[in-house]
């Protein structure tokens, strides 16, 4: 009889821990769906990189070192052979037309983000439209290769 209430007791104890993490999961996908991990708002604009290095969907967005935004989608336009990235951002983000977009590394060992410089336009970018001024993402291995080179190269000169 012992056993049986120690079953039951234990049959209890899991069925509420089942209850929690399902709980928590709702609570989780509800957060999601409110726009904070997934969001559905906003506008989009598009800007054409020459290097897309590290950014895919879901890349962040930062204006002033804050996440505004993320990557909506990121394709190679065929035409030019630049890769088109597609940024949704807020819809109280507004951007002057003149504003730059620029892949920036996070750390040695971080992923990449899109700095998002304004500049200063009195008209601001309107959904659809196209950031013009943009710099691709900067390798760091190329760099220490360059500067390898070079090193190189000037130890090898004669006075």
């Amino acid at each position: 009889m012992a056993g049986a209430a120690s079953q039951s007791a234990e049959s209890r104890a899991e069925l509420l821990a089942g209850a929690v993490v399902l709980a928590v999961a709702l609570g989780f996908l509800t957060w999601a769906a409110s726009g904070r991990v997934m969001p559905g708002g906003g506008y989009e604009v598009t800007a054409s990189f020459p290097d897309v290095d590290g950014v895919s969907v879901g890349t962040e967005i930062r204006l002033a070192g804050v996440p505004v935004g993320r990557v909506a989608a990121v394709s190679l336009n065929p035409d030019t052979y630049m890769a088109d990235a597609v940024l949704r951002l807020p819809q109280g983000v507004l951007l002057p037309a003149d504003s730059a977009a620029i892949i920036q590394s996070d750390g040695l060992l971080g992923g990449a983000y899109i700095q998002i410089q304004p500049g200063g336009s009195p008209d601001n970018l309107a959904p659809g439209d196209e950031i013009e001024e943009v710099q691709g993402a900067v390798s760091l291995l190329q760099l220490m290769m360059r500067f390898v080179d070079s090193q190189g190269d000037a130890g090898g000169r004669t006075p």
